[in-house]
């Protein structure tokens, strides 16, 4: 199988740095995927690894894309040392909407990563914060990923994020939600609601996991939705095949 794995920035960063124990556990887990399948990573957190190193305004555009600037390499960096240890290369590619908005740049951004995935490498996106603009962005990588999965071929989407499943309530305000295991189809009222991100660097919240998944089951593909804090569940579902926790979007 081919699967894009994304971790969210909330996964990656901790009080205002990166969460490299919680990077490492993910990293173990994408060699471990690896063995069996071509494996894509989209990874946030470029801009809270910039904020690391000098405190700007989030909110403003022009800090929020220098801020992206001097993160990436930062993210790169440890992405890199931490793959070293199953002696695993892995590799930047920064898109931007236009790019997945053109037929020709779509081909080329496959063709460099089935280039990437037949010698052994984990692709790397994320979309190029550092140069695209207000009316140009993708506006999550959540959706981002969908897209990807979509334009790569691939067959699954798992999205490990701080919500760990999709419930029939929002269980922050619910005691008696219960998380939903497997979802056919998600409704227009879902769909609208306002996105509601846990963390102060994330742009979504479950609205732009639904929207991902939305996207991905109207093309007939799949999308599982677990903790990237607790690596548990995705480990069983997608390692063992056993769906113990999480929820699994699919049409089937």
């Amino acid at each position: 199988m081919r699967i894009v794995v994304k971790v969210g920035s909330a996964v990656l960063t901790q009080n205002g740095a990166i969460a490299l124990e919680r990077m490492q556990a993910l990293v173990d887990f994408l060699a471990d995927l690896k063995k069996e399948n071509d494996v894509i990573l989209v990874s946030s957190g470029a801009v809270s690894a910039g904020y690391t190193l000098l405190n700007l305004d989030r909110s403003v555009l022009q800090n929020k894309q220098a801020l992206a600037s001097l993160g990436q390499p930062v993210l790169m960096s440890k992405y890199t040392h931490k793959f070293s240890k199953y002696n695993i290369l892995c590799s930047q590619v920064l898109v931007t909407a236009a790019n997945l908005n053109k037929s020709d740049d779509t081909a080329r951004i496959k063709n460099t990563i089935d280039t990437l995935l037949v010698n052994g490498v984990v692709p790397i996106v994320n979309e190029n914060d550092a140069t695209s603009t207000e009316e140009l962005e993708v506006g999550d990588n959540d959706q981002l990923s969908a897209f990807v999965t979509q334009q790569t071929d691939s067959d699954l989407l798992i999205i490990l994020s701080d919500i760990d499943a999709y419930y029939d309530h929002d269980p922050r305000t619910n005691e008696s939600a219960k998380a939903l295991k497997i979802v056919n189809k998600i409704s227009d009222e879902e769909l609208s609601k306002d996105a509601t991100p846990n963390d102060v660097f994330a742009t979504g919240g479950i609205v732009t996991k639904l929207k991902a998944a939305n996207y991905l089951l109207a093309h007939d593909k799949q999308m599982f939705l677990a903790s990237g804090f607790d690596l548990g569940d995705v480990r069983s579902f997608a390692l063992n095949a056993t769906h113990n926790g999480g929820t699994l979007f699919t049409k089937a």
